[in-house]
């Protein structure tokens, strides 16, 4: 089944965020990964705002966790830590 990567994501030093976004779209399409939301238009109804909400599809949540723990995507979340406040989940989708 397929899954959603959803990350919730305050930027807090948009240099260093930058340069994770430049790394982290490849890694994300490398393991079969395709934004489907990436920043636009959101109603906050509950829990913490972020001014940043990104959605990706994977083939499966096999995927978005190796994604996640590849040499490729860490080398990307190596710019984010210090750089952003963010959630990240995957979450299977029940077809």
């Amino acid at each position: 089944m397929s899954a959603l990567w959803i990350a919730h994501v305050t930027v807090t030093d948009p240099d260093a965020y930058g340069r994770y976004a430049q790394l982290a779209g490849p890694a994300i399409a490398k393991h079969g990964g395709a934004f489907i939301a990436r920043g636009g238009r959101f109603v906050q109804l509950e829990g913490k705002e972020r001014p940043r909400n990104v959605v990706a599809r994977f083939p499966s949540v096999e995927a978005a966790e190796a994604c996640y723990h590849s040499p490729e995507y860490q080398e990307a979340l190596n710019h984010a830590r210090g750089a952003s406040e963010r959630e990240l989940v995957i979450v299977e989708i029940t077809e």
